[in-house]
C-alpha cells in the first residue's frame, strides 16, 4: 500500500513544537552571547587561496559591473554606486538570491574594475548585514555566500587595507561557524559542512584549524547520507549532485594546498558524484531536470567532465538513485524510475513517477518544467503538471505539499508519494525494454505502468501507458492526461486528425509523435532555466478512465518522413 500522510490532528502538535523550536533558535542566533562566541578564536588571515572550479560568465559580469542584476526574468538597476539589497520593495526571492553572492564570480571576470566593485559591494553588505540578519544568515543563502566570499578572498586581498582584510576573514570565520551550527535544513548538511571545511582550510592559525577539524567531523557522515553508492545525490536531483561535486573539488584542492590529505569519504564522494554526472549528461551537454533540479548550463557540465579523472563506461541504470538511461541511434532517454526522496530531502522532492526526458540528435525535445528551489514558481509544478508523465485529473500520486506550520515554519515539503515503484529492464543488442509500475494512484482506483521500448536500429521510441483497476474502486469516470513538456525551442503542430503532432527543434529535423487517442492538443507551459521562466508548450494526450476498465494508450516517437 502507498504511504499516506498522517491526519492533520496527529501532525499538529509535532508541527507546532517544531515551529516553536525554530523560533527559539532564531532568537538565539541574534542574541549577543551567540554572536560573541562566533568571533572566537580570531583568524590570522588567509593561509591559501581557495578556488571555485565552476566557470564564470563574463557577459553577466559586465552587466553587474554596470549595476544590472537579474533574477527570474527580472532586472534591477542600482546605478553607479548603488547597492541592490537597499532598493525598496525588493521581492524576497530576489533579495535571497542577492545575499548568496552567486553573482560574485561573474563580477570577478571584469579585471581590476570588477574586483574594486566587488569590494565596494561587500563593504556595503557588511555594514548592513555583517552582524546578523535572519534571511542573509540562514540556510542555502548563508552557505553559498560563505563559499563565494571564500573563493574570492585571494583576488580581493591586494585591494583591501589591513583593517578591511582583518574584517573580511573575521566575517568568513563567523559566518562559517554559524553555518556549521545550522540544523533547520538537514537536506543541505553535506554542502554546509563542505563549505565550512573549505573556510577552515583557507584560514590561517588556530581559527582555521579548529574550524576545519569540527567541519570534517560533521562532513564524513553527512556525505555518506547525501551521496548514494551509484553517485546519485540523495535528493535525486542531478543538478544537486553536480553542485556538490564542485564544492568537494574546491575543498580537495584547498586541502592539497595546505598539504593535508583529503578524507577518504571526500575522495569517495568525488568519484561517485563524477560517475553520476557522466550518467546524467545528455548529448546536448546538459543534465535532465528531475526532483527540483535544473539542466545546468553546458559550460558547467563540460568543466565537471573535464575534471573527471575516472572517465569510464557510462552506466545504464542507477539502482540506488532509481534512474534509467536508454540510448539508441539518435535518441537518448532518462527515466525517473523511483519514488520521491523522503526524510531530509522532502523540501525539493517532486511527485512525478516515471517522468522522462528525451534528446533527439543532440537536441532537447521532451523535458520537465525544471522547477527548483531558486525558481519563483508555484509548488503545483512539483506534481505531475510539471513533468512529462501521466496526470490523473488534478490529483497528485499519493502525495501533497505541506507548508507553513506543518512544515515546521520552513520551506514547503512533499509528504507521501508512491511507496512502491518497480522498474524492470531488458536489453537485446540495440533494443531496450523498460517497464515502470507504481502504486501512486491506488486511492483513485488504479495501478499504473509506463512501458517504454527504444529501438536503436529504427530510431524509434515507443510507449504504452496502462491504468489498471486496483485499490479503491473507481465510482465515476476520471479524466487523465499523458503529458510531454517540450523544450522552449521546439515548434509543434498537431495534425488535423488530432492523432499525431510534428515536433521540430530549431534548425533540426522534425520528429513525429503518434498516439491512439481521439484528439491530442497543445497547452501552454513553462520551463525554468537558472530560476527564470521560459514559455513553451506541452503536448497533451487526453482520455477518460471508466470504472472497472483497463486504460491502455500507445504512442510512438520517430523521425518525420514528410
Amino acid at each position: 500500500m502507498a504511504r499516506r500522510p498522517l491526519p492533520v490532528p496527529v501532525r499538529l502538535p509535532g508541527a507546532a513544537l517544531g515551529a516553536l523550536w525554530r523560533r527559539m533558535r532564531l532568537e538565539w542566533r541574534s542574541a549577543t552571547p551567540h554572536l560573541i562566541a562566533l568571533g572566537l578564536p580570531r583568524p590570522n588571515g588567509l593561509a591559501i587561496r581557495p578556488r571555485d572550479f565552476r566557470p564564470a560568465n563574463p557577459v553577466r559580469g559586465e552587466r553587474i559591473l554596470r549595476g544590472a542584476f537579474d533574477w527570474d526574468g527580472k532586472t534591477i538597476d542600482t546605478g553607479a554606486g548603488g547597492a541592490p539589497w537597499r532598493l525598496p520593495g525588493l521581492e524576497p526571492g530576489f533579495a535571497a538570491a542577492l545575499h548568496t553572492f552567486d553573482w560574485l564570480p561573474d563580477l570577478m571576470t571584469q579585471g581590476e574594475a570588477g574586483a574594486q566593485e566587488a569590494l565596494r559591494l561587500w563593504l556595503d553588505w557588511r555594514r548592513a548585514f555583517g552582524r546578523y540578519d535572519v534571511v542573509a544568515w540562514s540556510g542555502r543563502v548563508l552557505e553559498r555566500r560563505v563559499f563565494n566570499l571564500t573563493c574570492a578572498a585571494g583576488a580581493l586581498a591586494p585591494l583591501v587595507s589591513e583593517a578591511e582584510g582583518a574584517a573580511y576573514v573575521d566575517g568568513l570565520a563567523r559566518q562559517a561557524r554559524h553555518l556549521l551550527g545550522e540544523t533547520d535544513d538537514h537536506g543541505r548538511g553535506a554542502e554546509q559542512a563542505a563549505v565550512a571545511a573549505l573556510v577552515g582550510a583557507g584560514l590561517a592559525g588556530k581559527a582555521g584549524e579548529s574550524l576545519l577539524r569540527g567541519a570534517s567531523r560533521r562532513l564524513a557522515p553527512r556525505l555518506v547520507r547525501a551521496v548514494l553508492p551509484d553517485g546519485v545525490h540523495a535528493s535525486r536531483s542531478p543538478q544537486r549532485g553536480l553542485e556538490l561535486l564542485f564544492d568537494l573539488l574546491a575543498l580537495d584542492d584547498a586541502l592539497s594546498q595546505i598539504g593535508a590529505p583529503a578524507p577518504a569519504e571526500v575522495s569517495r564522494a568525488i568519484d561517485r558524484l563524477a560517475a553520476g554526472v557522466r550518467f546524467f549528461v545528455l548529448a546536448d551537454g546538459r543534465l535532465p531536470s528531475f526532483q527540483g533540479g535544473e539542466g545546468a548550463d553546458r559550460a558547467r557540465v563540460a568543466t565537471a567532465l573535464a575534471l573527471d579523472a575516472g572517465a569510464g563506461e557510462i552506466a545504464r541504470s542507477m539502482p540506488y538513485g532509481a534512474f534509467e538511461r536508454l540510448d539508441g541511434g539518435a535518441l537518448q532517454v532518462i527515466v525517473d524510475a523511483g519514488a520521491p526522496p523522503a526524510g531530509a530531502w522532502r523540501g525539493s522532492a517532486c511527485a512525478q513517477p516515471a517522468a522522462i526526458a528525451v534528446v533527439c540528435e543532440t537536441r532537447r525535445l521532451i523535458v520537465g518544467s525544471a522547477w527548483s528551489e531558486t525558481a519563483g514558481a508555484d509548488g503545483e509544478l512539483r506534481g505531475p503538471t510539471g513533468a512529462s508523465c501521466v496526470a490523473l485529473g488534478s490529483a497528485w500520486p499519493g502525495a501533497r505539499l505541506l507548508g507553513g506550520l506543518f512544515a515546521g515554519g520552513g520551506a514547503a515539503r512533499l509528504e507521501g508519494g508512491p511507496a512502491a515503484v518497480h522498474a524492470e529492464r531488458s536489453q537485446s543488442g540495440p533494443k531496450t525494454w523498460l517497464d515502470i509500475a507504481h502504486d501512486g494512484w491506488l486511492d483513485l482506483g488504479f495501478g499504473a505502468t509506463r512501458r517504454l521500448f527504444l529501438d536503436g536500429e529504427t530510431g524509434e521510441l515507443r510507449g504504452e501507458e496502462v491504468l489498471t483497476p486496483a485499490g479503491r474502486a473507481l465510482q465515476a469516470p476520471a479524466p487523465f492526461a499523458i503529458q510531454f513538456i517540450l523544450a522552449p525551442d521546439v515548434a509543434a503542430q498537431v495534425a488535423v486528425d488530432g492523432r499525431s503532432a510534428l515536433l521540430r527543434p530549431a534548425g533540426a529535423q522534425g520528429w513525429r509523435l503518434r498516439a491512439d487517442v481521439a484528439a491530442m492538443r497543445l497547452e501552454r507551459a513553462a520551463v525554468f532555466d537558472e530560476g527564470a521562466s521560459r514559455a513553451t508548450y506541452k503536448l497533451v494526450l487526453p482520455g477518460v478512465a471508466q470504472p472497472g476498465e483497463v486504460v491502455r494508450v500507445r504512442w510512438k516517437l520517430s523521425r518525420d518522413e514528410g
